[in-house]
């Protein structure tokens, strides 16, 4: 996928858990880790909110994107 997922970079640099960040999230620990991983297929625009809130970052701090090649898709 071209997306890229930062979100386990920007949860070191503020010293966050996973356990803690889902709880504030108030989404499950199991949920927080699909996104994590970048195995989520969606994120709704709430949870990305409460994420920007609670980490006191942008979108673009922990999504990227990354233009996959043709050939890979194949």
């Amino acid at each position: 996928m071209a997306i890229i997922v930062n979100l386990d970079v920007v949860m070191a640099k503020r010293k966050i858990s996973s356990g803690e960040l889902a709880e504030k999230l108030e989404i499950t620990p199991a949920n927080l880790s699909i996104l994590k991983t970048g195995k989520a297929k969606a994120i709704r625009f709430s949870t990305l909110d409460k994420i920007c809130h609670v980490l006191d970052c942008k979108p673009g701090d922990i999504l990227d994107y990354q233009q996959e090649d043709e050939e890979s898709d194949r």
